[in-house]
């Protein structure tokens, strides 16, 4: 078998979309864009600058952890700033707080000083590997066709969370109660501990 001879090749992989709503356990992987910002906290190169509008961001890979969509990939971008205005950079920041709260297991309306404490990073590069519930959702790409995209992170006191962070499949989920809080809040993905 030859390198260039492509008849033996396997058929391409062809990928339906994942339902929109569906639950998943997810590793988030930043992808660095070179761009810092000291006096923003951004630094390690992790966040992106766009060339042409200036907006900064941070370009993101979210791996399936388990389940029927196991190992796929969904890209999608978390804002840090916009030219235009806040709003952009606010919803960046909810969604972080949104997945350090799923990643390390407190609730919204969880004032503990422990929650507080888990919603504080040093750096971006500590986003980099945490594990965490999301729900899909689907916007048109460039084309018109529909690509997943991850937008919101879900919280130990939405009915799902807890069956989807113990690998229980995702249309099964939507039944289960919230999860305790961890006792000691980590961002070191599960098959690091």
């Amino acid at each position: 078998m030859s390198w260039t001879d492509f008849n033996t090749a396997e058929e391409q992989n062809d990928y339906d979309i994942i339902p929109k709503g569906t639950l998943v356990k997810v590793r988030l992987t930043i992808k660095p864009g070179g761009y810092n910002d000291p006096a923003q906290g951004w630094n390690g190169g992790y966040a992106t600058r766009s060339d042409t509008s200036g907006a900064v961001y941070l370009n993101c890979e979210f791996t399936v952890m388990e389940g029927p969509f196991a190992r796929r990939k969904v890209w999608s971008l978390i804002g840090l700033y916009s030219g235009k205005g806040p709003d952009w950079g606010n919803m960046g920041r909810s969604f972080i707080k949104g997945i350090l709260n799923s990643a390390r297991g407190f609730g919204n309306n969880d004032s503990s000083p422990a929650a507080q404490a888990a919603r504080r990073i040093a750096g971006l590069g500590d986003l980099e590997g945490l594990e965490f519930v999301a729900r899909v959702d689907l916007e048109k790409d460039q084309n018109g066709q529909d690509k997943n995209i991850i937008k919101t992170a879900i919280t130990p006191d939405h009915k799902g969370y807890a069956a989807v962070m113990r690998g229980v499949p995702a249309s099964t989920a939507t039944a289960a109660p919230a999860a305790a809080a961890p006792a000691v809040p980590t961002n070191r993905p599960t098959w690091a501990q």
